[in-house]
């Protein structure tokens, strides 16, 4: 296909077949007693550790996840059925077998020659015209998935949803509420407004007690089973022979601090998805951790129906339920509080604070499927749709805002910042320019929070793993691949020691001497290393975009849809990194004192 047509391609034939596309695994209590929930901890520290989440079972996960709930808000098209105008004789045929039933009984003369066909004609012309009705008559229907209604925080066009997403709804609601006790100080600020370090304070204490009311039903039976288990494991302790070394008493007793219930687990999640108290800030990897909060509780069964839902209503109700009401709690945290961007690229960002809105709003607009496991449409856009270009009419904005996500996200966009829109958002303004309609916006999409969101370490440094979301690498992770942006990634000297994870488990690196512990400053590196030294490995191209064919999820282009760009360098894919070190210095030896004072001195002081 020409990726420069304009014309959306036609949707797949009803009667194609296509493999079912991945899902983000369930477990069950049963089947797995013995699992183990972990306390979450951080395990990104520098530079080399991002390229080692890139080829984690966390990442594979991830990626997973945020397919499964993008390909839910894809329209579908919807099959009529239509009533054969034969299926039903009409009077006039059910007088005419009458009149031959009659003449087969008599059987005595030949019949009479029929009368004149007076009526044949009439009857003739009525099913003429009734079969050109049906031809008119559109014999399918495109379905979307626009916003809720909402009113008091819960949405009024969807009486009939789950419990589950009933529940975490009025959760979103509790949390909401908490923003009145503490309302924001009126001093002078430069910057977010302390009182949200009272407001988060507030929400660790009762998040706990919220949890335990609000999490859906599924979850509990998890609570249950791993109480059982951790019992066991302290009457188990009490037996334990006295014959082991001090060392291996002190490592199993740190494994058994990490052994938490799955509410500890998931509390983690949930807490990060609101912010840092610590920074007085907002961003995307806080967005991200909420999200896999959700993830979680999809993991341990906590949605009614999510192992027999195919056509993936209940991922459905999750976005539009869930993620939605969420949203729109952050932006109100932001207004109150004033809450600063978390690792935003300022102007040249794609948005300050959020990036899952423009996933799931270009979805809600992409070319129709016919079939569930149909992959998600890399171009074309649903009859009817709004315009990219209309980002930039803020009267098209207000209008669109209420029933799909990305202008949602405008609107929020044009509350908060004043003037030329081109000027305060370039590269959404870029983006409204694309002519291949709303699928390629959302491929676009979905491969830039790959490489600006899941790829940077300022964004993932603070995501905690635990048994949910394994720092374990995936066994099945694709082969790395060079990617600029994996080249600026902080290093850590040599001499620095194991840095831990916040809450007890070190990475995997050795400590260095003196037990120094934290991450070196980025200007602290051990100097003179070689051209390639030190840097982090190259990124991997994302796991779930191995594709072998329409079930991969994405179609047969997947992988050109999450490979990341591969910049022009020398031999082997490297990139340049500039002109090789001079042979000698004027200034003196290199290393002393003497060549420093030569190469710093300022050229006219001679």
């Amino acid at each position: 296909m020409d990726p420069t047509s304009k014309r959306p391609p036609p949707a797949a034939s009803s009667s194609t077949t296509y493999p079912p596309l991945p899902k983000l695994e369930i477990l069950n209590p049963s089947a797995l007693p013995s699992h183990r929930f972990l306390r979450p901890a951080k395990r990104i520290n520098e530079g080399p550790d991002v390229s080692h989440f890139l080829t984690s079972k966390a990442y594979r996960d991830i990626g997973v996840w945020i397919l499964q709930l993008n390909h839910a808000l894809v329209p579908r098209i919807i099959k009529k059925s239509t009533t054969a105008s034969t299926s039903e004789p009409t009077k006039d045929e059910q007088q005419r077998r009458q009149q031959k039933a009659e003449e087969a009984n008599e059987q005595q003369q030949p019949p009479p020659p029929p009368p004149p066909p007076t009526y044949a004609l009439a009857a003739k012309l009525q099913s003429l015209r009734k079969k050109k009705d049906e031809q008119q008559q559109p014999t399918e229907e495109i379905k979307t998935f626009p916003l809720p209604r909402y009113r008091d925080g819960e949405g009024v066009d969807h009486q009939e949803e789950p419990e589950s997403i009933k529940k975490l709804q009025r959760l979103l609601k509790k949390v909401e509420a908490i923003i009145d006790e503490a309302p924001p100080d009126p001093g002078p600020r430069r910057f977010g407004n302390v009182s949200f370090r009272t407001w988060f304070k507030l929400l660790e204490e009762r998040a706990d007690g919220l949890l335990r009311e609000y999490l859906p039903d599924g979850v509990l039976r998890w609570e249950q089973s791993a109480g059982g288990e951790k019992k066991e494991e302290e009457e188990g302790t009490e037996t334990e022979t006295e014959t082991e070394t001090e060392g291996d008493s002190d490592k199993k007793t740190n494994e058994q601090k990490q052994v938490v219930g799955p509410l500890e687990e998931l509390k983690a999640y949930f807490l990060g998805g609101f912010g840092s108290a610590q920074r007085l800030d907002y961003g995307t990897g806080h967005e991200l951790s909420f999200i896999m909060f959700l993830g979680g509780l999809w993991k341990l069964g906590g949605f009614e129906g999510e192992e027999k839902d195919e056509d993936r209503e209940v991922e459905r109700r999750i976005v539009l339920g869930v993620v939605e009401p969420y949203l729109r709690v952050i932006r109100r945290l932001i207004l109150t509080y004033t809450l600063e961007p978390a690792g935003s690229h300022g102007v040249w960002g794609l948005d300050d604070h959020s990036f899952v809105p423009y996933i799931f709003g270009s979805a809600q607009y992409t070319r129709p499927i016919s079939s569930p496991n149909e992959p998600t449409p890399l171009e074309g856009s649903v009859p009817n749709a709004s315009k990219p270009s209309d980002i930039t009419k803020p009267t098209a904005v207000e209008r669109y805002r209420t029933e799909n996500m990305y202008f949602s996200a405008i609107g929020f966009i044009y509350d908060v910042k004043k003037g030329p829109f081109w000027e305060h958002s370039p590269i959404l303004f870029d983006v409204s320019g694309i002519k291949d309609g709303w699928g390629k916006i959302n491929k676009g999409m979905i491969k830039m929070y790959n490489a600006e969101v899941l790829s940077k370490f300022p964004v993932v440094q603070h995501f905690p793993f635990g048994s949910l979301f394994q720092w374990e690498k995936d066994p099945e992770a694709g082969v790395p691949a060079q990617s600029v942006h994996m080249q600026n990634q902080p290093v850590a000297s040599a001499a620095s020691a194991a840095v831990t994870g916040g809450v007890g488990i070190p990475t995997e690196r050795p400590s260095g001497p003196g037990g120094v512990t934290g991450t070196a400053a980025p200007w602290a590196q051990a100097p003179a290393q070689a051209p390639g030294a030190g840097m982090a490995p190259p990124m991997t191209a994302t796991p779930w975009a191995r594709s072998t064919g329409a079930g991969a999820g994405v179609g047969s282009s997947a992988a050109n849809r999450f490979t990341p760009f591969k910049p022009a360098g020398g031999p082997g894919g490297a990139p340049h990194t500039g002109p090789p070190p001079p042979e000698s210095f004027p200034g003196g030896t290199p290393g002393t004192a003497s060549n420093q004072f030569a190469v710093t001195k300022a050229p006219w002081a001679k």
